[in-house]
């Protein structure tokens, strides 16, 4: 059967994004929606960009932007300040890369420049951070849709009716958030927490670390 799956905020993760994909043991039955956030912060953004780059063969992949992806896209074209992208995690990715912006590798901003805003489904939706409860998915503000945590604007539920899968706003204590209407699944992988992944339909969740170790459960 198909799954549909959605990914949290990695990080630069990539040995964490490494164990979750074979505890998923995708095939081409399923959807992924990777919910923004590849980048900044963790030791390995370039590693986890190419291991985003390898679904396309394994499943359907359908990646979200990120406010962090709009960071390091924004210090490249000169609408975001150099100094202020590398204090919010900017350093580690010039890092990974070899020290500077030329050196991030063509095919991966051309992934990060093709990320979607939101993926809509029968009974989901999917942003990368918050929404406006009122307004259709297009026409939702960036502000929201990228930057702002639910943990400061809550939002009631969609006048879709359709339950909000979102990430950006990180859960400390490594354990999914379900408000019912919402759920959260930036379990703060950065930061000694988990990279989490989650079928929407039948509530099951993979988690990994940095280490390596992998652990799963059902949400009630």
């Amino acid at each position: 059967m198909s799954r549909t799956i959605a990914i949290g905020d990695v990080h630069g993760c990539s040995q964490a994004l490494s164990a979750l994909l074979d505890a998923l043991a995708l095939d081409a039955h399923d959807t992924v929606i990777s919910l923004g956030d590849y980048v900044d912060r963790g030791p390995d953004s370039r590693g986890v960009l190419e291991q985003l780059l390898e679904l396309d063969r394994r499943c359907h992949f359908l990646p979200l932007v990120g406010n962090h992806e709009r960071m390091l896209l924004g210090a490249l074209d000169g609408t975001m300040d150099l100094r202020a992208w590398r204090y919010y995690g900017g350093a580690e990715t010039l890092a990974s890369y070899g020290g500077g912006l030329a050196e991030i590798a063509d095919r991966h901003l051309e992934f990060l420049r093709k990320c979607r805003c939101f993926v809509e489904t029968d009974t989901h939706f999917f942003v990368h951070a918050n929404y406006d409860a009122q307004a259709d998915l297009d026409e939702q503000p960036e502000s929201l849709l990228l930057w702002t945590h639910v943990s400061t604007v809550c939002p009631v539920p969609h006048v879709s009716g359709k339950t909000a899968v979102v990430g950006h706003t990180p859960q400390l204590d490594g354990c999914v958030l379900d408000l019912g209407h919402l759920v959260c699944i930036d379990t703060c992988c950065f930061a000694n927490g988990w990279l989490t992944a989650l079928d929407v339909a039948s509530g099951t969740f993979w988690q990994a670390n940095e280490d390596g170790s992998v652990r799963t459960g059902v949400l009630r």
